[in-house]
């Protein structure tokens, strides 16, 4: 879904060219890298595949917020995503929050309540994608909804 995501802000003109895109294509990557290589069960010791599936999702748990960040300043300098780029800013930065959560519980913290704080942090990035589509969304379907919506009513079609 974020390859998709990421070729229709493309094709809408949204400002994702340079590192942002090729962030959200890092994300997308080691998503899918995560979802085929499995990890080992907690109390396991880590294999090279779980060592695989480690790395791929701190890439994917990186690279979402710092193309959020830097999405920002590009979003408010376009007129058409202007609006979305206070909500981008805001989900960025509980995103970037999140990222030093889960590194002081992965490292000083010992693994306590990792769980709950990685998925507190994919919920803030899930919440970066899901701003991104919805106003792609909006954007794309707007002039389609107008046109459908100008139609000669009933009396006017009566009185012509």
């Amino acid at each position: 879904g974020s390859l998709v995501l990421l070729a229709g802000l493309r094709s809408a003109g949204a400002p994702v060219r340079g590192m942002p895109g090729r962030l959200l294509m890092v994300w997308s990557g080691a998503l899918i890298v995560a979802a085929i290589i499995p990890t080992t069960p907690i109390g396991q010791d880590l294999d090279v595949a779980a060592q695989i599936h480690r790395y791929a999702s701190v890439a994917a748990f990186v690279s979402l917020p710092a193309a959020g960040a830097l999405l920002v300043p590009r979003l408010t300098a376009h007129a058409a995503w202007k609006p979305v780029a206070r909500a981008v800013e805001w989900v960025a930065l509980a995103g970037g929050f999140g990222l030093l959560a889960i590194t002081y519980v992965a490292l000083p913290g010992e693994g306590v309540l990792i769980g709950l704080v990685e998925r507190l942090l994919l919920a803030a990035e899930v919440s970066l994608l899901a701003v991104l589509a919805g106003w792609l969304a909006w954007l794309t379907w707007r002039p389609s909804v107008a046109k459908a919506a100008n139609f000669p009513a009933y009396h006017r079609f009566i009185a012509s």
